[in-house]
């Protein structure tokens, strides 16, 4: 494989030599950036935490909280799209064949300065004009999302407000991918930390004068320190030297609708279960939205960790595939398959063991009481039966669009999905309510998952659906077993925090202790590359 990519932590190159000529190896650089940025993820997440306990604390489950969580379903969407999911498919195959480009000598023009040169001028102004559109129509836009609701105006001032995260979110996206593509990994795992940081600070700051306002706007400005944070390292590593300002790159192919529009109606279609999850829970008792999206968002916390996995790899599955190694390719998203899934069961069994003490630990106090937590903790446990399927489905796109070229097949997997998804929703909100919600959501993105594991072999990467079956199996039966154990450890021991210590020890003791007994070897790959990442226990 040809070019290189440098490694955050040690300013060395992968897959290459570093500067004093050394060779350097491409498992001991994932480890240590996948080491690096999650450690950083964590942070960030429990900084998540700490802003939904603020707008927990401050608003409840509310009619204000609903208010929100309607408008949070912008930032939400131009996550997915803009910074993870939609740019990093679109960017990162394209940064990093320009990189194996200049790697073989091509630097004039420069490939990487002409593809900035070429995309970003173009992405920013469109970007604007999307977030000025939403911000003229966010009544309408309201109205499509949650029509079920008394009162729309609060709704659509916080939609106003969010609607900055168009342009921050895409600047943001562009930059990450550009340097997730160079090897840079940690500046954009540190992204989330600013994001929620402004958040936290602007909502507590200000709530007692704009009231739920303020969360909005704290989410607008905390989308500016995203750029701040990225901005330095992109301006002085990726326009490189050498080349000709304003030489013409792949900047046209690459924002041209026959490439676009398969990755960004892919993403608006993974994103569509939230709004069918709001639309359907718009017309239960206020809260009905709120005690969704607190469920979801610590319930997908082992999720975030597991796809840090994927994110690290997916650069090196773009250069192999630029490269024509196939089988290098194969073998790398098989793995990366077993161990994100390894990862996300084991938080699976964590969440269905310990659901209403996490909820009462995290979330019960002030306007946050036990019926909301009781709420909340059901709906945690029924997610939880999704999220090996949300981790697939994010596992499996990036190989599918590491070719650098159209594919319409995971639009049509997460069309099916979808269907599922509102289907089942529609048939189960009625007699179970929130909980019905979530299960239509389990159902519909465990059928995309399949459906994308099925076509990949033919139309991307020549993984074998069976084999990545079979790695997964055991640990699915170490999960089952763990979350056994681990809530009859919550129910012997009383009182939240305590219940909650005990499930912790011994849902992954309870895992590991069965995956060993199954022979399953994800849990003893996890445990390597933990003691390759901290060798002497720092």
């Amino acid at each position: 494989m040809s070019g290189t990519a440098t490694d955050p932590a040690a300013g060395t190159a992968v897959g290459g030599t570093s500067a004093a000529g050394a060779e350097v190896r491409p498992g001991r650089f994932l480890v240590r950036a996948a080491g690096g940025a999650a450690g950083l993820t964590v942070i960030a997440a429990l900084l998540g935490l700490v802003r939904d306990q603020a707008i927990a604390r401050l608003f409840g489950a509310s009619h204000a909280s609903d208010a929100f969580l309607i408008a949070w379903t912008v930032p939400e969407m131009a996550a997915t799209l803009l910074i993870e999911d939609g740019m990093a498919l679109l960017l990162v195959p394209a940064f990093s064949l320009a990189l194996t480009r200049r790697a073989a000598g091509d630097r004039t023009p420069d490939p990487v300065r002409a593809l900035v040169a070429d995309t970003l001028p173009r992405l920013s102004a469109a970007l604007a004009c999307a977030g000025g559109l939403l911000v003229w129509g966010a009544p309408w836009a309201v109205g499509v999302l949650a029509p079920g609701l008394d009162d729309p105006r609060l709704a659509v001032d916080c939609t106003r407000l969010t609607a900055v995260t168009v342009f921050t979110f895409g600047i943001t996206g562009y930059f990450s991918a550009a340097l997730r593509a160079h090897g840079r990994f940690l500046a954009p795992a540190g992204v989330y930390i600013a994001y929620n940081a402004g958040i936290i600070g602007v909502t507590l700051a200000l709530h007692s004068v704009w009231g739920v306002r303020a969360a909005a706007a704290g989410v607008a400005a905390g989308s500016l320190l995203m750029i701040l944070t990225l901005l330095p390292t992109f301006v002085r590593l990726v326009p490189g030297r050498g080349g000709k300002r304003g030489a013409r790159g792949p900047g046209p192919a690459l924002l041209g609708a026959t490439v676009l529009a398969p990755v960004v109606l892919f993403v608006v279609s993974r994103q569509s279960q939230v709004f069918v999850e709001r639309f359907l829970a718009s017309s239960l008792p206020d809260g009905a939205i709120s005690h969704l999206n607190y469920a979801q968002k610590v319930a997908q916390l082992p999720m975030v960790l597991s796809m840090m996995i994927c994110t690290v790899t997916f650069p090196v599955v773009a250069r192999a595939m630029a490269a024509g190694d196939r089988e290098g390719a194969r073998h790398r998203v098989e793995r990366d398959l077993a161990l994100a899934g390894t990862v996300v069961l084991l938080g699976t069994a964590a969440v269905l063991g310990c659901a209403p003490q996490i909820v009462e630990v995290l979330f019960q106090r002030g306007a946050f009481d036990a019926a909301d937590t009781a709420a909340t903790a059901g709906v945690m446990r029924v997610y939880a039966f999704g999220l090996l399927g949300h981790t697939l489905v994010g596992a499996l796109c990036r190989p599918f669009f590491s070719a650098g070229r159209p594919t319409w097949y995971p639009l049509g997997a997460m069309g099916a999905g979808l269907l599922v998804t509102t289907g089942a929703g529609l048939l189960l909100t009625g007699p179970y309510g929130v909980d019905g919600i979530a299960a239509a959501n389990a159902l519909g993105i465990s059928t995309a998952a399949v459906l994308m594991l099925l076509g990949l072999g033919t139309r991307a990467v020549a993984v074998r659906p069976g084999a990545v079956a079979l790695s997964l199996a055991r640990p699915v039966a170490a999960a089952a077993v763990a979350a056994a154990a681990g809530r009859a450890a919550t129910d012997l021991v009383p009182g939240p925090s305590a219940g909650l210590a005990a499930g912790c020890l011994l849902v992954p003791l309870a895992f590991l202790l069965t995956g060993l007994a199954l022979r399953a070897p994800e849990p003893l790959h996890l445990l390597a590359l933990i003691r390759r990442r901290f060798p002497r226990g720092h």
